[in-house]
């Protein structure tokens, strides 16, 4: 990781068996710290912090070395790599695990070089919360620590989630995770309580519905909302690292611009949007790398289009 490779991702590298109802891969490059470097990637440089086992194709790494993802860190331990099988019916919206084999994974301690402990960007993925605090106290003043979590950690580790969430800004989850954290059925009810816990920032994915941000400008005096849709697709082929995808894209354009500045976050929740659509269009990382910066610009306007609309300029009274 040189000098200016400032986001580093912490979470796993996996091989994946998933099925939907377009088709079958078995053994593909999958997991949160892949998706969310791939897609981080078209916008900054990344430095990736997980571990694999013997059985882990060596191309993968290559291919990943090739992106300009920064792959030093990323251990080779005996044993055999993380595994996560699933399916999907015709709701896309809902994996159905049909099994998980954690391996190398169970025993993950991550090791972050000096250059990575000076990152400007941490993106704590959804792994155990108690190594996601570990490797915030390892770190040296980074601008934003975004976290990931997920329905089990809030469940099980509430505690220790609590104690890490007090030292993140951003926290991106969806909205059935963010209901159960801020244990209320109602979401601006339930991130109201989460920004209590320590979050400047709240982003809630909803799949194909979009995604909602709630932050604040005055201390949390004012909380305010941005909503972006999703992008209307005719092909969804599998939409395993959709969120991880959109974390990526959203940090990396962060990091890109080095400004936290308001209009800065809603281009990066627009990008993240666009950056999720192409990789929910093919099986694991195929399609993430076909996608240009030309092709991204291109959805960009085109989101930006299906979602203006005009002021009334006489009002309706």
């Amino acid at each position: 990781m040189t000098a200016n490779q400032n986001v580093l991702v912490v979470g796993s590298v996996a091989l994946d068996g998933i099925e939907t109802p377009f088709g079958r891969r078995n053994s593909s490059l999958g997991g949160s710290a892949v998706y969310f470097s791939w897609a981080c990637s078209l916008f900054a440089p990344v430095s990736v912090v997980g571990v694999v086992g013997e059985d882990f194709p060596k191309s993968y790494i290559s291919d990943m070395d090739k992106r300009g993802i920064d792959t030093a860190s990323l251990e080779i331990a005996q044993g055999r790599t993380f595994r996560w099988e699933g399916k999907y019916e015709y709701d896309l919206n809902v994996a159905h695990t049909l099994k998980t084999e954690l391996n190398v994974f169970q025993d993950f301690k991550p090791k972050l070089t000096q250059i990575q402990k000076n990152a400007e960007y941490l993106f704590l993925a959804n792994i155990d919360p108690e190594l996601q605090l570990e490797v915030v106290n390892e770190m040296n003043s980074p601008r934003i620590i975004a976290l990931d979590t997920m329905n089990f950690w809030i469940e099980n580790k509430r505690k220790e989630l609590l104690q890490t969430l007090k030292k993140v800004d951003y926290l991106l989850v969806n909205d059935a995770e963010a209901r159960q954290l801020g244990e209320s059925p109602n979401l601006i009810k339930a991130c109201n309580k989460i920004f209590r816990m320590g979050p400047k920032i709240i982003v809630v994915k909803q799949g194909e519905y979009g995604v909602t941000v709630f932050f604040s400008e005055d201390n949390r005096k004012k909380i305010e909302v941005f909503t972006a849709p999703s992008v209307p697709l005719e092909s969804v082929m599998d939409p395993t690292g959709a969120g991880d995808s959109f974390a990526g894209a959203f940090m990396g354009y962060i990091a890109s611009r080095g400004s936290i500045e308001n209009s800065v976050l809603r281009q990066a929740v627009i990008l993240g949007s666009v950056v999720a659509s192409f990789t929910v269009e093919g099986f694991s990382i195929d399609m993430l790398k076909k996608t240009s910066r030309e092709d991204i610009d291109k959805r960009f306007k085109y989101l930006k289009k299906i979602s203006h609309f005009e002021s009334i300029k006489d009002g309706l009274i």
